[in-house]
């Protein structure tokens, strides 16, 4: 279960690229709830999402070449150059260098061996997101990769996770913890990706929603469009994922009670 009482290798922030932020920040304003907090010049017009005054999520322009619109997910870390050099040996790539951003923490974003990104956070001033779980904020991250063992040993190598594998909808899936944390620090998952033209690894951000149909129909509403249609998952709660009016995936879940 996400918490904000972060710990090395957990989730602590997202952020969205998106090369229309206006749009971006009406669509999951309407969708979620969040206010847009426009940041000044010096930091690229980053937005930060606030959901009734906690940090939930950011948005930024599109800087990559080739890049296109997509949530990015970041761990803790103490130390980003570590976590740097950690990526490469192991068989990733260093997309963006350890770089500090202001007096805030310290970030670098990165591929893993199969192309899927991500990011870590070194928190100095910014701790990281302040609400998890809640309706309107992030609830699970999940890693769909056609090398789910090769990723599941490097992420194990670089962030310290533990992986339990557990059969789901016919196929395998891996929950993962913290390390020594037990099953109580599950955050995530990865899902075996068959490899259909067009579709690369990538990590998808689970959002906490009230109602989850209500909330698709919401997205349509706003522009946005259904990939996955909602389906019940016995114990775990209704979801379905999403496209925003960008062409980025996420997921929205009405979790099951615990």
């Amino acid at each position: 279960m996400l918490s904000t009482q972060y710990v090395p290798g957990a989730p602590n922030w997202l952020d969205l690229g998106t090369p229309d932020m206006d749009t971006a920040a009406a669509f999951y304003g309407g969708l979620f709830g969040w206010q847009a907090e426009q940041h000044g010049p010096e930091t690229d017009a980053y937005v930060m999402f606030r959901l009734d005054g906690k940090a939930a999520a950011g948005l930024a322009p599109l800087t990559e070449q080739g890049a296109s619109s997509a949530w990015t997910v970041y761990f803790h870390t103490t130390d980003a150059d570590a976590t740097a050099k950690s990526v490469e040996q192991t068989g990733g790539a260093v997309r963006v260098a350890p770089m500090d951003i202001f007096s805030e923490g310290r970030m670098a974003a990165f591929s893993d061996p199969a192309g899927a990104r991500f990011a870590v956070w070194q928190p100095r001033e910014h701790q990281g997101l302040h609400v998890v779980n809640d309706p309107g904020s992030l609830n699970w991250v999940e890693l769909h990769s056609p090398e789910p063992d090769t990723c599941r040993d490097f992420y194990g190598s670089v962030l310290g996770w533990q992986a339990e594998e557990m059969p789901f909808a016919g196929t395998t899936y891996t929950v993962l913890t913290l390390a020594g944390g037990g099953q109580e620090s599950s955050f995530g998952g990865i899902m075996p990706l068959a490899p259909p033209a067009g579709v690369a690894a990538h990590w998808l951000p689970y959002f906490e929603v009230a109602d989850c149909d209500a909330t698709v129909a919401k997205a349509e509403q706003l522009g946005g469009s259904i990939a996955v249609h909602a389906v019940q998952a016995e114990g775990i709660g209704r979801f379905a994922r999403l496209t925003d009016p960008g062409g980025a995936d996420f997921s929205v879940i009405t979790s099951s009670p615990s």
